[in-house]
């Protein structure tokens, strides 16, 4: 059984995220939360806290184990950009697109 997690409005660039969420595909769900634990970068937590989300959904509402689960997909989709400018020479001002991501991690207990 399939069970998903997702955040949204995430205050970073999708491409930043999306090779952290490529490293934890098809792996079991201990293994996964310790590669977002002990890396270094931004995009672990925000990761790390979508696994959680999806593990504690599986195990509340659909009643699975724990020990049993795997990563079936992570998905870093864009979201909507926030466009700022930033001033320039000679009065001109050149455009700033601050993005942000949508992060969908799906758990199932089958591998």
């Amino acid at each position: 059984m399939e069970v998903s997690a997702t955040t949204k409005y995430v205050r970073m660039s999708p491409t930043k995220a999306r090779d952290l969420a490529n490293e934890i595909k098809g792996l079991p769900v201990a293994d996964a939360l310790r590669i977002t634990e002990f890396n270094a970068r931004k995009a672990a937590v925000h990761i790390g806290k979508t696994l959680k989300s999806a593990i504690a959904n599986a195990e509340n509402n659909e009643g699975l184990l724990v020990e049993g689960l795997y990563v079936k997909n992570a998905i870093v989709d864009g979201g909507p950009m926030m466009k700022r400018y930033r001033p320039r020479a000679r009065g001109m001002a050149s455009p700033i697109q601050k993005k942000t991501s949508h992060i969908t991690v799906i758990v199932t207990d089958t591998p």
